[in-house]
């Protein structure tokens, strides 16, 4: 947590493009004080979280790394972390994983790249192709021979088009020509985790939400993280 909150609290300031010296007069701390805040050599008490959330203008959860929703997000990851009843908690995740969808396609739409748009819809299609196969394959009742593909093969050749689709993805991103692609002008809208909630109101909180919830599963296997702590 610690390194979560250095790091949002240089990045807020960087964001709001002032000094390290204007911001500690701010917040009424010496910058020596600052600077070991924002480089995790100091743990700040709760009435500077308080003060430094205030100041920059988001939630005490977001300072503190606990929600990537500057506003904290508070219902919607008490729903998700299943204090809801399991119908409700399953019609939440639906609306997670579609409204992340939603903004991931239409930013790459509003790119004006047909390839982007295009091999994001493959990536994501083949993730729905290998989860209908695997829940396809859990009744034994269910002939494998449906498919084309085999049922020991399947998985690996869908992980090597998705490898090979990702790559393809941060090319037309750019707005490069190379794996197959045609140069292409790409201009992604902004996407800063201040500007979402503007450009997407009511599915950008799925997002993040989201983006949360992956980060802290893989910060587990993440030893450059768990050395900055």
């Amino acid at each position: 947590m610690a390194s979560d909150f250095s790091r949002t609290l240089a990045l807020l300031r960087r964001e709001k493009r002032i000094s390290q010296r204007t911001a500690a007069a701010d917040l009424q701390v010496s910058q020596a004080l600052l600077s070991h805040y924002e480089n995790g050599l100091r743990e700040p008490g709760l009435s500077f979280v308080v003060r430094a959330a205030d100041y920059y203008g988001v939630s005490c959860d977001y300072l503190l790394g606990r929600s990537m929703s500057r506003d904290g997000g508070a219902p919607l990851a008490a729903a998700a972390d299943g204090e809801e009843s399991p119908a409700a908690g399953a019609v939440l995740g639906q609306k997670l994983v579609a409204d992340a969808a939603y903004v991931l396609l239409d930013a790459a739409d509003r790119s004006g790249s047909r390839q982007l748009v295009e091999e994001m819809t493959n990536y994501l299609s083949t993730v729905e192709y290998k989860l209908f196969r695997y829940l396809y394959a859990a009744d034994s009742a269910n002939p494998s021979e449906a498919f084309r593909t085999s049922e020991d093969r399947f998985d690996a050749l869908c992980d090597a088009r998705m490898k090979l689709t990702e790559l393809r993805i941060r090319c037309a991103a750019d707005g490069g020509g190379a794996l197959g692609l045609k140069p292409e002008a790409a201009q992604l809208p902004d996407l800063s985790l201040a500007a979402l909630p503007n450009a997407y109101p009511g599915r950008a909180e799925s997002l993040l939400h989201v983006l949360q919830r992956v980060s802290d599963s893989i910060e587990e296997f993440d030893q450059t993280t768990r050395k900055k702590k």
